[in-house]
């Protein structure tokens, strides 16, 4: 993608003041090009998991079993960004972290590329603990691009990086989806891999025009603490291999000894995190007040990537099924539905990071509050639409392509009004002290969206028919109500909010 790189002297001393990418720091196009490769690799491989463990060709399970693992992976990969953030803070620092992550997410993706169900689940840990380390902190070097909380080129500059995000996102179904539905699905996670390598290479030839403080690790392990943590590891890795080990030799392993334990880790751990944070003795007043408003964000994100996490799985196996995936006579490959909300994100993020600045000149930009109040009620009307075409197929007709289009339309509105002003709001309100942890805690609201989606489409613990009509409804009331509440509390979290805005 071309840059747009002009002379910029009006801030001088500005990380990137020099030259410009689309008036925003020249190091913004580094992240931008590594986090599009990246993503490229990510939802190419995503678009196809739950096509590919339904499938007869490939792990032939359940469309219940493949919703569970689908969120589960999900959950696992925003859950070990919190242990990315810290390997960040105490270890490497951002840069070298990320380095880290992408060699690891490559090997992930080899993995998938192998025809084995073994190497498959092995491939699925590898990409989740890589996208782990690297989520949050090529998020928080955006972060380290603008001059504090208070420039006002912050928010656009999540805007402009979310397109990257969404560019490799549109891209990666139409090629990897493409070739993995019909040619062969290992050879479409082989694509994966090839665009994780491209997105490395493009972060360590750019990486020099990044921010010092990228560098620079926050808070660096003492040598007792390095080995504390060393010996703390290798008890629980040890624990677990025996654990495992005595399972799987008695023969009683199944598939939801491991699924069912990181589904409740995804719904324990975000509680024990933000505990420990408001509990820290080294925050001051002002600090302890924003996380506790932080909790709000957190709760109405997690309902909203809860529904929203759905257009991946629930919504890819009604139309894999039920839907009519034909434009003008022409068919086309399931997984092409996951490029509709990405294109519709490039379309729509430059109209909404405009209109978010046109209305902040005239002192009538909502406040970061009413923008997630919005997020959760349109996600909730996107459910409320889906209720159309399961009515259709519920009749024994195809439901056309257009309703699916329709629902990832609505979704893909809510999601500009929360997810970029997420990200932002979390750098600004997180305590100096959790710079890169608390971008893990914001991600930790999908874990635990996911989560709870994971337990209730496991046969084994709740069973539900996420596709059935009363159940769709439910979720949707669920979403609108609370962004109902969230708008109604809103001067209360706003005072709590401090200097945030």
């Amino acid at each position: 993608m071309a840059s747009s790189l002009t002379k910029d002297s009006a801030r001088p001393g500005t990380p990137g003041s020099e030259k410009t990418f689309f008036g925003h720091p020249r190091g913004l196009a580094t992240l931008f090009m590594t986090e599009m490769w990246e993503r490229f690799s990510y939802y190419g491989m995503r678009a196809l998991l739950p096509l590919y463990l339904v499938a007869p060709g490939g792990l032939h399970l359940s469309a219940g079993t493949a919703t569970a693992i689908y969120a589960v992976y999900l959950s696992l990969v925003y859950l070990l960004t919190l242990p990315g953030g810290w390997f960040a803070d105490r270890v490497l620092g951002p840069r070298k972290t990320v380095a880290v992550a992408g060699v690891v997410i490559m090997l992930g993706h080899l993995c998938l590329a192998l025809p084995a169900a073994a190497s498959f689940y092995v491939g699925l840990g590898l990409v989740a603990i890589g996208s782990g380390l690297l989520k949050a902190n090529i998020s928080t070097m955006v972060g380290h691009l603008y001059d504090g909380p208070e420039d006002p080129r912050r928010d656009g500059g999540f805007t402009v990086f979310y397109i990257g995000i969404n560019l490799g996102a549109f891209i990666a179904p139409l090629v990897i989806g493409t070739v993995g539905e019909s040619v062969d699905w290992h050879l479409g996670f082989a694509l994966a891999a090839l665009g994780m390598a491209l997105g490395l290479v493009q972060f360590l030839l750019g990486s020099r025009h990044l921010d010092a403080k990228s560098s620079v690790v926050p808070t660096p392990l003492t040598p007792a603490e390095k080995a504390s943590t060393l010996r703390k590891g290798l008890i629980w890795l040890a624990v677990a291999v025996v654990f495992y080990g005595l399972v799987g030799g008695t023969g009683h392993f199944t598939l939801n000894w491991a699924l069912i334990p990181l589904t409740l880790l995804g719904l324990i751990v975000p509680i024990l995190v933000i505990t420990r944070i408001l509990r820290d003795k080294d925050l001051d007043s002002g600090e302890r007040s924003k996380v506790s408003a932080y909790i709000w964000f957190f709760v109405a994100a997690a309902v909203f990537w809860m529904i929203y996490d759905q257009g991946g799985s629930t919504l890819s196996l009604f139309a894999e099924k039920s839907a009519d995936n034909t434009i003008f006579g022409w068919e086309f490959p399931v997984s092409w539905y996951q490029s509709v909300n990405p294109v519709l994100i490039m379309a729509l993020a430059p109209v909404f990071a405009w209109l978010w600045l046109w209305l902040n000149r005239r002192g009538k930009e909502p406040s970061t509050i009413v923008k997630f109040a919005s997020g959760l009620v349109l996600v909730g009307a996107s459910f409320f639409l889906f209720l159309a075409p399961l009515s259709i197929a519920e009749g024994g007709h195809k439901a056309a392509a257009m309703w699916l289009v329709a629902i990832y339309f609505v979704q893909t509105v809510g999601e500009l009004t929360l997810s970029p002003v997420g990200l932002s709001v979390t750098t600004k309100m997180a305590p100096a002290k959790y710079a890169s942890q608390m971008m893990g805690v914001w991600f930790l609201a999908v874990t635990a969206g996911d989560s709870v989606t994971a337990l209730l489409s496991n046969p084994a613990v709740g069973g539900v028919n996420l596709d059935r009509t009363g159940f769709v409804a439910l979720e949707a009331a669920l979403a609108v109500v609370a962004g109902f509440a969230v708008y109604m509390y809103r001067k209360k979290v706003k005072a709590m909010m401090g200097d945030v805005r």
